[in-house]
């Protein structure tokens, strides 16, 4: 007879089966180990070019004013001040802590 426990897939599922969340990362593992991590970036690249080449550059204004907009929707005018805020601070944090380096 055989060990029932034996059968189960790392998430517990009968039969070895995976959960599509489990599949992509054994895939993204994979492909990492194969090709490195940089491989990620060259087709990120390249997709980005086949992008701007099909919809133009004006497409990556489009979306990113959809996006903006969501944003607002959500969290509305003051965040953009806030987190505007929070990158000016962290900008003089780190000009004032190259400065130090380089005395």
């Amino acid at each position: 007879m055989v060990d029932e426990s034996l059968k189960q897939g790392q998430n517990g599922k009968p039969g070895g089966e995976m959960s599509v969340r489990e599949a992509g990362k054994k895939g993204g593992d994979t492909v990492r180990e194969r090709y490195g991590s940089g491989f990620y970036e060259q087709i990120g690249r390249k997709g980005g070019q086949a992008t701007r080449e099909r919809h133009g550059a004006q497409f990556y204004e489009q979306i990113g004013q959809k996006g903006g907009r969501v944003v607002k929707d959500k969290y509305g005018s003051d965040f953009y001040e806030e987190i505007g805020h929070k990158g000016g601070q962290k900008v003089k944090r780190l000009i004032a802590e190259a400065k130090k380096i380089s005395e």
